[in-house]
This record gives C-alpha cells, sequence and structure tokens, in this order.
C-alpha cells in the first residue's frame, strides 16, 4: 500500500510536486449555477424567467452579453444595466460507506454544510453611433465557485476548499443590416484565478499518524477570446437569436505551499494549462398577444474540452495527464411575460441544465455537479419613460449525486474511496436597474 506523507521528507521537491497532482486533478471539476463551473447569471433580469431565451430577448443592455446584435433593439443614444445576484447554496454529504487510506488515519466525518452565500455583479453599456451601428460594454463573471468542507471531512485528501473567479470584460459592436437582420461581435478579455486547497496525512516514525499538512494551490491567467451574435426578426412577432462564444486557453501559474504542525513550511512552482469550453445557443423571442410574450432557448457547452487535466513543474515536464471525463452539455430553457399593465411586468421561467460528468466515479468532492431543474419567478416595474427595476427568484432542484472516487497521494492510489451521495439546493435572487437616456 503506498504511504502518506512521512515526516521529515515532508518537504521535499518529489513529494510536492505529487501533491501537486493530486490537488490539480480535482480543479476543473468545480461547480456554479450552469453545468460545472459556469455561471449563468450574466444579469438581474433574466433570473425570473430562468435566462429562457437570452440571446433574442434584447431588453437592455445586458444583451451585450447574450447577443450582441440585440443592441440594435434598444432605443437611440445610451443604455445601462447594473445588476446583482445573490446565490444562497447548501451542500451537504451522507457517507454511504467511505474506506480509510490506510488503518492508522481517522475516516472523518460528513463535513459539514460545504455551500454558503455569495453575490454575482454585472454591468453594461450601450451607445448609438448611428441608428444601424451600436458600441457597447460589458462587465461580468462568466465562471465561478467557493465549496468549503471541513477539515475533518471524509473526503478531505480529495479537497477541502475551492475559489474560482472570473472577470470578463467585453467590447462589441452591432450593425443593423435590414429590419430583418441585425449582426454582432465581441471580444473578451478573461481573467482567471483560482484557489484550491486540500490535505495530506502525516506519519512518522511508529508509525504514527500525527495529523493532516495542509496543501494549497493558488494560479492565475488570462485570455482573448471573441464572441459572435445575429438576430432575425422572421415577423412583427418573432425574433431569433443565434450566438457563438469561443473557448478559452489559460495557462494558470501559481505556486503549491504546504504547510504543518510537524515540517516548515514548503512551496514549489507548479502550472497546469486548460481549456475553458465555448457555447452556442439557438433563442427565440415571440409575442403572443398584448398581454403575453414567450421565449425559449437551447445551448450547447462544450465542455469536452477538458478531456484531461495535464500539470507541469518549473522545468515544463508533463507530471501528470489525468482523464476528466467531461462531455458536452445541453440547456433548455422556457420563460413567459405577461404584462399586467403599463407599468408591471411578470416573468416566469424554468430551465434544465445537463451536468458534465457522466459517472459516480468522475464525480469530485469539491462541487459534485449534477443535473438541475430550475424554477423561476420575477417582476419588472417601470419607474419611468426611460428607466425600469427588474427583481427576479429561482430555486434550483439539483438531482441527488452520488461519489465513488478513489483518493491519491504521492502520486499512487491509496486504499480510500470516498463513497456516499451529495444533496445540494440553490436560491437565487436577483436585482437589476436598468435606464436609457
Amino acid at each position: 500500500m503506498p504511504q502518506p506523507i512521512q515526516h521529515p521528507g515532508i518537504a521535499s521537491r518529489h513529494r510536492l510536486s505529487l501533491l501537486t497532482i493530486s490537488l490539480l486533478s480535482l480543479f476543473c471539476a468545480s461547480g456554479a449555477e450552469a453545468s460545472s463551473f459556469a455561471l449563468a447569471e450574466a444579469n438581474g433580469s433574466g433570473l425570473g424567467n430562468a435566462y429562457a431565451g437570452g440571446g433574442a430577448v434584447a431588453e437592455d443592455a445586458s444583451t451585450v452579453w447574450f447577443n450582441p446584435a440585440g443592441m440594435t433593439y434598444l432605443p437611440q443614444g445610451n443604455s445601462i444595466a447594473i445588476s446583482a445576484v445573490i446565490l444562497h447554496r447548501t451542500l451537504d454529504f451522507s457517507d454511504k460507506g467511505s474506506t480509510r487510506v490506510n488503518p492508522l488515519i481517522p475516516l472523518g466525518d460528513n463535513g459539514g454544510d460545504a455551500g454558503g452565500t455569495s453575490a454575482i455583479p454585472s454591468a453594461y453599456y450601450s451607445f448609438s453611433v448611428s441608428p444601424q451601428l451600436r458600441l457597447g460594454l460589458g462587465l461580468s463573471a462568466p465562471f465561478g465557485n467557493r465549496t468549503e468542507w471541513d477539515d475533518t471531512f471524509i473526503g478531505r485528501y480529495q479537497g477541502t476548499y475551492s475559489d474560482i473567479k472570473a472577470i470578463n470584460i467585453n467590447p462589441s459592436v452591432a450593425w443593423r443590416i435590414n429590419d430583418m437582420v441585425s449582426l454582432g461581435f465581441g471580444v473578451n478579455h478573461i481573467k482567471f484565478e483560482a484557489d484550491l486547497r486540500s490535505k495530506a496525512p502525516i506519519v512518522v516514525a511508529g508509525p504514527t499518524y500525527v495529523g493532516d499538512a495542509s496543501v494549497k494551490l493558488k494560479g492565475d491567467d488570462s485570455d482573448w477570446t471573441y464572441n459572435l451574435g445575429a438576430m432575425f426578426q422572421i415577423s412583427p412577432s418573432t425574433r431569433v437569436g443565434v450566438t457563438y462564444r469561443s473557448a478559452s486557453k489559460l495557462k494558470l501559474d501559481g505556486s503549491v505551499l504546504v504547510t504543518s504542525a510537524v515540517a516548515p513550511a514548503s512551496s514549489q512552482v507548479a502550472s497546469v494549462a486548460i481549456k475553458l469550453p465555448d457555447t452556442w445557443s439557438l433563442s427565440v423571442f415571440q409575442t403572443v398577444n398584448e398581454k403575453w410574450d414567450m421565449m425559449g432557448d437551447l445551448t450547447r457547452t462544450g465542455w469536452s474540452s477538458l478531456p484531461a487535466l495535464t500539470v507541469k513543474n518549473s522545468a515544463g515536464t508533463t507530471i501528470s495527464n489525468e482523464p476528466l471525463n467531461y462531455r458536452d452539455s445541453w440547456r433548455v430553457g422556457l420563460g413567459l411575460n405577461y404584462k399586467v399593465d403599463s407599468q408591471l411586468k411578470l416573468r416566469f421561467g424554468t430551465a434544465y441544465d445537463k451536468t458534465p460528468i457522466p459517472d459516480d466515479a468522475s464525480r469530485v468532492v469539491r462541487l459534485p455537479d449534477t443535473h438541475r431543474t430550475w424554477l423561476s419567478a420575477g417582476a419588472q416595474w417601470k419607474l419611468n419613460n426611460t428607466s425600469t427595476l427588474d427583481v427576479g427568484y429561482s430555486h434550483i432542484f439539483f438531482k441527488d449525486g452520488s461519489i465513488n472516487r478513489g483518493t491519491t497521494l504521492n502520486g499512487a492510489a491509496t486504499a480510500q474511496r470516498v463513497i456516499g451521495d451529495f444533496t445540494t439546493k440553490a436560491n437565487l435572487l436577483s436585482v437589476q436597474y436598468s435606464s436609457s437616456f
């Protein structure tokens, strides 16, 4: 059986490299409120419709993100949209027969609630150069996740803490070719950061288990990508949007820090190359009558861009090439608007997101992603002739997910398998202020 970390060799470069593998191998399996660790919450107004038909709505300046061609449907002059989505998530684990690393090392417990509360902000601006030409700028968070288990968690050697952040700046341009066709184009600068932590057992002569070392990886990178959009006014009451957002290639450069109560802290340079997925979406917006609107979308996310995780040391030598087993995922959404009067609009929506994780052996403790169903409602108040206020609420029903995954230490499999079930719940609240002037 492979041994846990032995004191005093905990600080060796060789073992630090192997610890890097076991930590980084979980990185791309983290998740948020779209499939895996993608975030759907790019504005506040769309939450009430579960973001159904986002590429065809073109209701406010947030169309910069969803479909830049939609800027040609905004009023002449300037348009702004500022929003925040508050997400509260609970994440619990129930053990179903997990095994120990070896008889010396305690199994641990269910790890408490690994969820929490976070805010997802966004801001957009568009202005008209001419009746046909629009320019825009967006600021949003397309990826993110935070998960924190107790240090005594059964799965602590696979991961205890994950904090993933991404900020995207998106200059855009739109051109109305004629009354039926508009085209849009954007460039994106994405800044991506990760802080990932786990534990590693320490065994001294005897042998005796004396506790766990803390392993922390921090890394970041940025990239330029692009997005395309087209809007087709099929009839006075029917609009179709088609959008594409390109993949992003990143090399997260950073360091691994190992600390414990029985040895000096040690660090090592490490890097991992990842390819964030591309997406394409087909959206429809339909005015049914003077009271009702209907919208829907079908979206594919190319998570198969992450078939494996390649870890390299400071010399550029490949240390590990570990499969992640991600598959492309699909989302389908359906939404309705009901106009109560000239001042108040009610929103309703539902959506289904399919996880890219194929089986229990591929699911991870950092965020055990599963299929999910959205149920949403919201309202829009017209404050005056140029400004609106939106609020929205969504409850996300997650399918219970199981895990049966082996634990790796020092670059080799151990006797431990984390076996159990995850239960996840999420509630979201949004607010958005939009204005044209």
